[in-house]
């Protein structure tokens, strides 16, 4: 996850979308196919010598370009990159790819635990448990009907998450301000397309922060639905209650101090 947002794929990305924003316009006529063509074949760049040059300029994107075009090395190709776009296509495109590139793995670490909470509920649907309301005994109910309801709940999340992968996988591609005056909005289709994600309805040069909000709103639910698993857990191995603990593999400590210990470090 954390190797997603760091310059080195971020810068990655960013080059990517330059060289098929390139592509669309050398197909339109409207820079020559040199430049494409050297991006795919010569196109890279280097972290720390963008680190050096935006301590100079300023400005991220200009510090990448020049390092690109450091890497080009052929001005006759190097000065049509980026033509006609502004920061904010880039920035903000690259951003909506590395958010989808993010709630996949999330996506998959659902799956992983919609399956073992799966196995539980039918491994437990038959086993007795007391069932409590304001923290106090009720009624009996069975521990797999206990872990249905945690089911239930990362299911509705798998669906919210897939809700806001959609809404986060947006591309701009419009130019200063978003008029598309210097830039046909067909190369924003073509780099939309080709990353994976749709054109931008409006954007006044930057994808609308509201998407955003949904996305990392919808982490937090996700994360609710996590500690509320976690707090169960850690409630359930309490000692005067234990009526389930985390595995505890052969070797484990429980305490520097104390060593008959057994502690829910991992729902903690």
């Amino acid at each position: 996850m954390a190797q997603i947002f760091e310059p080195e794929n971020r810068f990655k990305i960013w080059l990517e979308i330059e060289t098929l924003a390139c592509e669309k316009m050398a197909e339109l006529g409207v820079i020559p196919e040199s430049c494409p063509k050297a991006l795919r074949e010569k196109g890279g760049f280097d972290v720390a010598r963008i680190d050096e040059i935006e301590a100079e300029v300023k400005h991220d994107v200009i510090a990448f370009l020049t390092s690109v075009a450091e890497h080009i090395d052929d001005p006759d190709a190097s000065r049509y990159v980026h033509q006609g776009m502004t920061s904010s296509d880039v920035v903000d495109t690259c951003f909506a790819v590395q958010l989808t590139q993010a709630a996949d793995i999330l996506l998959g670490d659902l799956d992983r635990l919609l399956a073992a909470l799966k196995k539980r509920v039918i491994e437990h649907k038959e086993t007795l448990c007391i069932g409590r309301s304001h923290g106090i005994h009720g009624e009996p109910t069975t521990f797999g009907l206990k872990l249905a309801g945690h089911y239930a709940a990362f299911s509705r999340a798998k669906k919210r998450l897939l809700a806001a992968r959609e809404e986060i996988a947006v591309c701009t591609i419009s130019g200063a301000v978003g008029t598309y005056a210097t830039v046909n909005p067909q190369v924003e289709e073509y780099v939309a397309a080709r990353l994976g994600l749709r054109p931008e309805t409006v954007a006044t040069q930057v994808i609308p922060r509201d998407r955003h909000a949904t996305f990392f709103c919808t982490l937090g639910v996700i994360a609710s639905s996590v500690e509320n698993f976690a707090v169960e857990v850690r409630h359930l191995q309490r000692t005067e209650v234990r009526e389930a603990e985390e595995f505890f593999s052969k070797g484990q400590k429980g305490s520097s101090a104390m060593p008959h210990k057994r502690n829910p470090i991992l729902s903690e």
